[in-house]
């Protein structure tokens, strides 16, 4: 799916840095790395300049009806979880989800998805802070609360503050590919990727290898050797500890398990090689890690609901 017009709704007292993140990701000329141009409008429901939770205040040209040819809409947040959003901007995100649009809620902005009834009977997630209300709000809602963002097609919704970037990064790796992505997070210079089911918080985050952090060097190392048979024994001796010492590390480093991990990275070197490559499937599936092509098949489709053959006609000449 391509797509180029993209509204993002701004309201009194939101928060600069919430409003900044979709900003940043759509609202730049992104041709040199292989981005078309998006059309970004930032509307607003209320009257006025939009007052923010630092003092200053923005000025929003456009109102609501930015929302009726936006192909995404995103609300970056919201200034108070117990407040009902105005009638207004929930019949103007319902209008719009039900002609095609893709429905965004990042942190907060959540709670506004859910007044407005496009998240019954659906998974979703939103800061950690805020999880049980939402929950005790939103019933008929699935909410969880240990990711950073859950993607159910036609909405979206992300976990809070910097959550907001992975889901934008998301976004563009779903539209664009994993490989210019990847270029627009070096781009950025934030990290290249977090899938949506790891854990919002992680006691220790990856770090980039340093000489004498034997523990960073031995993911760099899986990294580099996923055609191997890894397991949870082989980087543990590798990394000098016994399994159980190294898989209480591994949790507190990644905040996943080390067969969840492996199966990321394998699945990120498959998007990268189908993407970037002529190599057969069964080739990128022995290279990855995978063993066959009926295996990375059963994988790849599970995690992006797409076959790794129409993946690579989608995206190899992007």
């Amino acid at each position: 799916m391509q797509t180029s017009n993209i509204a993002v709704i701004a309201f009194n007292h939101i928060s600069p840095f919430h409003l900044s993140v979709p900003c940043l990701f759509f609202g730049e000329n992104r041709d040199s790395i292989g981005i078309p141009a998006f059309h970004l409008t930032v509307c607003t429901a209320e009257n006025g300049p939009v007052s923010t939770t630092t003092g200053f205040k923005i000025s929003v040209d456009s109102g609501l009806k930015a929302l009726h040819k936006a192909d995404i809409v995103i609300v970056p947040s919201w200034r108070d979880s117990t407040e009902i959003p105005p009638a207004a901007m929930l019949d103007a995100l319902k209008a719009a989800h039900s002609r095609g649009a893709i429905i965004v809620g990042l942190c907060l902005g959540t709670f506004v998805l859910a007044a407005a009834g496009l998240l019954d009977g659906r998974k979703a997630t939103t800061h950690w802070g805020w999880a049980d209300q939402l929950q005790q709000m939103y019933p008929l809602v699935s909410v969880d609360a240990g990711v950073l963002y859950i993607d159910e097609g036609d909405v979206i919704t992300s976990a809070g503050v910097a959550a907001g970037i992975d889901c934008c990064l998301h976004i563009i790796r779903r539209l664009y590919g994993a490989e210019t992505a990847a270029r627009l997070a070096r781009r950025l210079v934030v990290p290249p990727h977090r899938q949506g089911g790891q854990a919002q918080y992680i006691e220790h985050p990856i770090r980039t290898p340093l000489p004498h952090d034997r523990f960073s060097e031995v993911l760099a190392w899986a990294c580099s050797n996923l055609d191997q048979d890894l397991n949870i024994e082989t980087l543990a001796a590798r990394a000098g500890m016994s399994r159980r010492t190294f898989t209480r590390h591994f949790r507190q480093y990644t905040g996943t398990s080390t067969v969840a991990w492996l199966l990321e990275q394998r699945l990120e070197l498959a998007q990268k090689l189908l993407e970037t490559s002529g190599a057969s499937v069964e080739v990128v599936a022995q290279k990855a890690g995978f063993g066959s092509a009926l295996s990375l098949r059963k994988h790849f489709i599970r995690a992006f609901s797409i076959s790794p053959g129409r993946y690579r006609k989608e995206f190899r000449s992007t």
